[in-house]
């Protein structure tokens, strides 16, 4: 049985007070804390091994090489990926998709040759496709915020030249069907990349299974530091299509007159990589397998269930997206509180929300509203946080 005390004993961040109140944070959408033995794994890295990786000789490059490589590893077993030559360490989410979009899009695209999304994409999911100057098609919603897999069929044309998806909303913790999505696409020998942002903390994921041939995340959604991240890329994939940037590390050899490109990874790893993030990333692999996906999920589908029933339980209360399958987020207005009203008051509780768009503009647009309030669950919350979350809804209500 999951141990939730001795669990947010792990995040000192969480025994602060605000405005003289315990903090509730409940922004983990945004970003997640992190526990005490990721910024030891970091402390570490830098007063123990900190020398640049794969190109010194001496102890700690090669200490600090392994180190590096090893997290590689377990981000490979993390993902069940085929090889670890097929994991890219990238700044996060949205440097991962940009390198896919400049590097496939440069190999596999034209002008005007079209990328199907969906109408839920976090804006890292939209803008560099535009920027690569691809038409956009966009897979509609239901009422429930779900999408439409009989219009996405409809969508893909022979202008078609990749899928990208979000596998989890930021907005509405709807759990897409990437699978049969995949499925769809690959049918006709369309690849998909898959926005993994919100799901690498919350349930596990296995690239081989889904058969995604692209897979982004952050580090920092998953209690690892900011600035570090991964691109998955089925090899076939990563060797078909060229370097992002040019530099260091990338290279094979450097002439003035030709330039030839690395092996995989290192062919889109330009430069000093983050090797003290990379090790403090595998560490929070770690700590999430520590604890099992089972207990994970399970508590955090608890919470989910029990803050929904609160908050649907206040009177003017609206809440955006009623998936059936459905991860811990709860985006919500209340009556005419602005958002940002809310969030200003809810903070002087100690609590601690995100307003606004949330980056997903073109889904604010469908909702018909212009930005929301958004309670996101991580592994530490408790029924006793969202009571605290839901008493301070009831009394911010009673002031307009």
């Amino acid at each position: 049985m999951l141990n939730i005390q001795s669990i947010r004993a792990d995040f000192p961040i969480l025994q602060q007070k605000v405005y003289g109140n315990p903090l509730v944070y409940l922004d983990n959408a945004a970003t997640t804390q992190k526990p005490r033995c990721v910024v030891d794994k970091l402390v570490e890295g830098y007063y123990q091994t900190n020398a640049n990786v794969h190109r010194g000789v001496h102890f700690l490059s090669q200490q600090a090489t392994e180190a590096h490589e090893a997290a590689r590893k377990s981000v490979q077993t993390f993902l069940n990926a085929r090889s670890a030559t097929e994991i890219i360490f990238t700044r996060g989410t949205t440097e991962a998709i940009n390198m896919v979009a400049s590097s496939y899009g440069k190999a596999c695209m034209k002008p005007g040759d079209e990328v199907i999304v969906s109408a839920m994409e976090h804006h890292s999911n939209i803008v560099p496709w535009q920027l690569q100057g691809a038409q956009l098609k966009v897979i509609p919603l239901n009422d429930k915020g779900e999408l439409d897999l009989e219009e996405f069929s409809r969508l893909i044309s022979d202008r078609t030249r990749l899928v990208a998806v979000t596998h989890i909303s930021n907005v509405l913790g709807t759990i897409n069907p990437v699978a049969e999505i995949i499925r769809i696409a690959h049918a006709h020998n369309i690849p998909v990349l898959i926005d993994g942002a919100q799901v690498i903390a919350h349930m596990p994921v296995d690239v081989q299974s889904l058969d995604a041939d692209f897979y982004a995340f952050s580090g920092h959604k998953m209690y690892a530091p900011t600035g570090i991240g991964i691109l998955y890329g089925k090899e076939q994939w990563l060797e078909k299509i060229p370097p992002y940037q040019g530099g260091g590390e990338m290279i094979a050899s450097v002439s003035f007159e030709k330039t030839t490109f690395n092996e995989l990874p290192y062919k889109f790893e330009a430069g000093t990589p983050d090797f003290i993030g990379s090790t403090a990333l595998a560490e929070a692999v770690r700590y999430i397998k520590s604890i099992g996906w089972n207990e994970i999920m399970k508590h955090e589908d608890e919470i989910l269930q029990y803050a929904t029933k609160r908050m649907e339980a206040i009177d003017g209360m609206r809440i955006f997206g009623t998936a059936n399958e459905k991860s811990g987020v709860m985006s919500f207005l209340l009556g005419d509180i602005h958002p940002y009203d809310m969030g200003m008051l809810l903070d002087r509780l100690g609590i601690a929300i995100r307003t606004g768009h949330h980056c997903a503009e073109p889904l604010m647009h469908v909702l018909g509203v212009e930005g929301t309030m958004r309670a996101s669950f991580a592994i530490y919350n408790t029924k006793e946080e969202v009571d605290v979350l839901v008493a301070g809804i009831e009394r911010v209500k009673q002031m307009f």
